[in-house]
């Protein structure tokens, strides 16, 4: 096994890693739940440090405006950063915030539930914290689209700005704060509020 810097994370590569299951890494992850761990396609194992004080709260923020939007329609199902998906490619990814539709949580049976369910959440948001490298979360953004995410956020808040990504289109890079970011279609009616996650 060997420990690599991946852009300020701690990555543990080694064919001891590559041969773990899905169920496996679960329990390993429950084994060390200080531990913040992901897994990429290659079965290499990512150990981020825990959020600081100011990326957690406006995490928090993007999870209360996004339940609030899901509690008055009730179209699916809300997760924060402590859930893990495995995705097609084989990795297993915990977003900052993740929203799943009510006919692919349907899709799961109760045991996958309870694990990292075998799924792709069809919107995402990723907070950048200031030790997050800006080229990893871009990989990792253009990895939730290659897996099936329809609309992801990568958020900025040091800097203000914001990228959006949609399937098939370019990168949209937006900067300040001030303003809404509409989540249509694929949540409808939803326009996610940046200003409270503004520099104070």
């Amino acid at each position: 096994m060997t420990f690599a810097d991946f852009d300020n994370q701690l990555l543990l590569q080694g064919p001891a890693l590559a041969r773990l299951t899905d169920e496996e890494f679960y329990d390993l992850c429950q084994h060390n739940p200080t531990l913040r761990l992901e897994r990429t396609a290659d079965h290499n194992i990512i150990a981020m440090p825990p959020a600081g004080s100011e990326s957690s709260r406006k995490s928090s923020e993007i999870i209360f405006q996004l339940m609030l939007w899901n509690r008055q329609h009730r179209l699916g199902y809300v997760y924060e950063s402590s859930a893990g998906f495995v995705l097609p490619d084989g990795s297993i990814r915990s977003p900052d915030a993740a929203w799943l539709s009510r006919a692919a949580f349907e899709g799961l049976s109760e045991a996958q539930r309870q694990g990292f369910p075998p799924v792709c959440p069809q919107f995402v948001v990723e907070v950048r914290s200031p030790s997050d490298g800006l080229a990893a979360l871009r990989r990792k953004m253009e990895a939730y689209l290659a897996n099936g995410v329809q609309l992801g956020i990568l958020l900025d808040p040091t800097n203000e700005q914001a990228t959006v990504y949609r399937p098939g289109q370019a990168p949209e890079e937006l900067a300040d704060f001030d303003r809404e970011l509409s989540a249509e279609p694929v949540l409808p009616g939803f326009a996610l509020d940046l200003r409270p996650l503004r520099r104070a």
